[in-house]
């Protein structure tokens, strides 16, 4: 605008310019446009670099254009807009009338099957639909999943919520396909093949990771002797846990999870039984918090996974699946009642680190597993905030135990919704290759 206000009251000067002052008049001109156009370039770049800082390292992995996760043919739209999935919200849907899979599929665990056990909103946590903020989350086709990826084999590795994710896959896949042979791969807590597509999901269990066993001071003494410590458990940060140490020749997708039972002081009392870490089979001296130990478990445990997987394997790290208990741990009377997905100031109220009240593990973990996860060949499976929201969707006092189940799942339910956003980045990382 300034460019044209200015050519046009040069224009309306009444003494014509003589051939001398035109000359001058355009080179003054062609250098106004050259600089205006310089500007203009340098802005563009300033204004895209802007935006690629602003953009959080950890979200590298979930930007991407929602056509291209598309399960058919059809090209890239000009429309190149990306889209966070792992940014939205709940939105109530009264027209979904069933679950993509009911309560009769046998491997759901019977503390997570909130149907059969008469939870009284087990019939509409299904009805509550994930939106992210730019785009839609597909569910995925479970039979087109079958074709798409024939003569592969999945592997979840991690603890009982990895487990819950694992069986929401199995029993919307068996809907579609029930020709399904019970088969375990070395070290899998179980496993199944869809034998008409040659497809195999497994789920190998472990808490930690790393390879942890009871320890005990050494009559002869030793270094953790002479400290004082005298019982806890050894963690060998360097070395896997056997139940999934060869999957890596083994699977061509993985499913990793670890973080609950790194603040578990039930089990891992910091006094009576506490982590006790190990490297190189020498203890970690001076002896590290638990914090620092997952650090290092993670470092060790993904750097193995990048030296042995199979060169054409794809690597997915899902981030903490969040506890939502209110009025008290889980042993301390702690319970989650509610019949509703929560609010936003409510989901900031139960889970900030400002709080540090009793589910803020979640953001801790997240905190650790972002720092090492950057530096790495894995896709980072974010299903965090989606999960906050979610209070009502825990199988509660449904779970059959002497307290409220308010960490797994009730099934069907919210793991399913993690298994759509699993597949439309599969499908993505599968379109780009």
């Amino acid at each position: 605008m300034a460019a044209r206000d200015h050519h046009h009251y040069h224009s309306k000067k009444n003494t014509p310019p003589s051939s001398s002052s035109s000359s001058s008049y355009t080179s003054f001109l062609f250098l106004s446009l050259l600089c205006l156009a310089s500007l203009f370039l340098v802005f563009s770049l300033f204004k895209t670099s802007s935006k690629a800082s602003l953009s959080p390292q950890h979200h590298r992995n979930f930007e991407f254009n929602p056509t291209e996760t598309s399960e058919t043919n059809n090209q890239v739209s000009s429309d190149r807009r990306l889209c966070d999935y792992s940014d939205g919200k709940w939105i109530y849907d009264p027209t979904v009338r069933s679950a993509r899979y009911d309560h009769s599929c046998k491997e759901i665990f019977k503390g997570w099957n909130c149907i059969a056990s008469n939870k009284s909103n087990a019939l509409d946590i299904v009805k509550w639909r994930w939106k992210p903020n730019h785009c839609d989350l597909p569910q995925f086709d479970p039979l087109r999943f079958l074709q798409r990826y024939r003569d592969t084999n999945i592997g979840f590795i991690g603890d009982s919520l990895n487990r819950n994710m694992f069986v929401s896959l199995f029993c919307t896949l068996k809907r579609v396909s029930g020709e399904v042979k019970k088969w375990r791969p070395a070290g899998a807590d179980r496993g199944f093949t869809f034998l008409q597509y040659n497809l195999t999901i497994a789920y190998h269990r472990t808490t930690l990771l790393a390879r942890y066993g009871r320890w005990s001071a050494n009559t002869n003494g030793g270094v953790l002797e002479s400290l004082g410590y005298k019982e806890g458990y050894r963690v060998d940060v360097d070395i896997p846990e056997g139940t999934w140490a060869e999957a890596m020749s083994f699977h061509d997708i993985f499913i990793f999870n670890t973080g609950h039972w790194w603040w578990a002081p039930s089990k891992f009392d910091p006094v009576k039984s506490p982590m006790l870490f190990f490297e190189n089979g020498l203890p970690v001296m001076p002896p590290v918090p638990p914090n620092v130990g997952l650090d290092m478990v993670l470092k060790h445990m993904t750097s193995y996974v990048e030296r042995r997987m199979r060169p054409t394997a794809i690597l997915f790290f899902r981030t903490q699946s969040p506890r939502h208990f209110e009025g008290g741990e889980w042993d301390q009377g702690g319970s989650c009642q509610r019949l509703q997905p929560l609010l936003s100031q409510e989901v900031e109220e139960l889970f900030s680190l400002r709080n540090n009240g009793t589910n803020v593990e979640v953001r801790l973990v997240n905190q650790h597993l972002f720092k090492v996860l950057n530096r790495s060949g894995f896709n980072v499976l974010d299903i965090t905030r989606m999960s906050e929201f979610r209070a009502d969707a825990h199988p509660s006092t449904a779970g059959g135990k002497k307290h409220d189940d308010c960490m797994h799942w009730c099934l069907p339910g919210i793991t399913d919704t993690w298994n759509d956003l699993f597949i439309a980045y599969l499908n993505n990382i599968k379109g780009r290759s």
